[in-house]
């Protein structure tokens, strides 16, 4: 059984072991792949796994021995599954992999925006703690949790996780989800989109990306919130307007906002919320501690073994088999 990477260097650039896969086939690992190459490579593969290499119906349709396809992540876009349904080869994705480093990205950035204590640190480092008259100093305002509220929308995994968290930080939690939970925590309540927006000393967003979430935060939901109030988005970069986000920082009509992901990654250097007032951005990190990585490439084995014992499991293009 041929087995081929597509993109693996940001799974493991170096530091994890291949062995879970290797073990199951001739394995085949490319740290990046252009487009043009996505078909050259994968030909003569039963088995493929993609992380952000795209695998649209041309490229499906070149691959006449593809039997299985595995996205190295939850997200799944970058495969057309209707095309590879029609074609019979399932498609499987790893969910919660990065639940607890995503809840934990989350609050550090925004520890990050209520403490500032990078910019601190790196004032300290260049003298001004030596210079201070006083045995203390701050140069942003410090703002404290407790008491505060905060709003999560999109109530799966992570947002279970963040609220945990939310409530350590004895912060009354809002929570909007398209979908009700069987069960709610007693430190949550579900309530309506605009409702949260209002209510909301920070907003977080854990919603998946659909054609109905696409800028869910627009200009319009950015005037929702309090002049105060903090925007997280550790999901995905389209479920927010950037150029409305960067307005809405720009002219002070939010303190600020904390972002780990992007609508073009990498951005391009004139991104407006590269420039943006008050907005600390992380490179798609909070996927990528090794503890993380670990769990994925592990998952990741185990889906492609339980497709070869004729059970697939994560399959995300309709039941399987068809």
């Amino acid at each position: 059984m041929n087995i081929v990477v597509l993109d693996g260097h940001t799974l493991n650039p170096g530091d994890l072991s291949w062995a879970p896969l290797e073990t199951l086939g001739h394995l085949e690992v490319h740290p990046r792949t252009p487009p043009a190459d996505v078909v050259p490579r994968a030909a003569g593969a039963e088995i493929v796994l993609t992380n952000k290499t795209v695998l649209d119906a041309a490229a499906l349709a070149a691959l006449p021995r593809l039997r299985y396809l595995g996205v190295l992540a939850t997200g799944y876009n970058v495969v057309d599954l209707e095309a590879a349904r029609a074609r019979g080869v399932p498609v499987t994705n790893v969910p919660g992999y990065s639940t607890p480093s995503v809840a934990q990205l989350t609050f550090a950035l925004l520890l990050e925006l209520t403490h500032h204590v990078g910019a601190h640190s790196q004032g300290v480092r260049a003298g001004r703690w030596s210079r201070s008259p006083d045995f203390c100093y701050w140069e942003t305002p410090l703002v404290e949790l407790a008491g505060r509220t905060f709003g999560i929308i999109g109530f799966g995994q992570v947002g279970r996780a963040v609220a945990r968290l939310a409530a350590a930080f004895e912060m009354r939690v809002l929570v909007h989800t398209r979908t009700p939970p069987a069960s709610t925590p007693a430190e949550v309540r579900l309530t309506d989109l605009d409702t949260l927006l209002r209510e909301s000393d920070v907003v977080s967003l854990h919603c998946p990306l659909t054609p109905e979430t696409r800028h869910l935060i627009n200009r319009e939901r950015l005037a929702l919130l309090k002049p105060g109030a903090f925007l997280l988005n550790t999901g995905r970069g389209p479920l927010v307007d950037e150029a409305a986000l960067a307005d809405a920082l720009n002219t002070g009509r939010l303190a600020g906002a904390g972002l780990d992901v992007l609508s073009i990654e990498p951005p391009p250097p004139d991104h407006p919320l590269l420039s943006a007032r008050n907005c600390v951005i992380t490179p798609h990190l909070g996927w990528a501690t090794r503890a993380a990585r670990e769990r994925l490439l592990q998952q990741a084995a185990e889906n492609v073994r339980a497709f070869l014992a004729g059970r697939p499991v994560n399959v995300v293009n309709g039941p399987w088999p068809p």
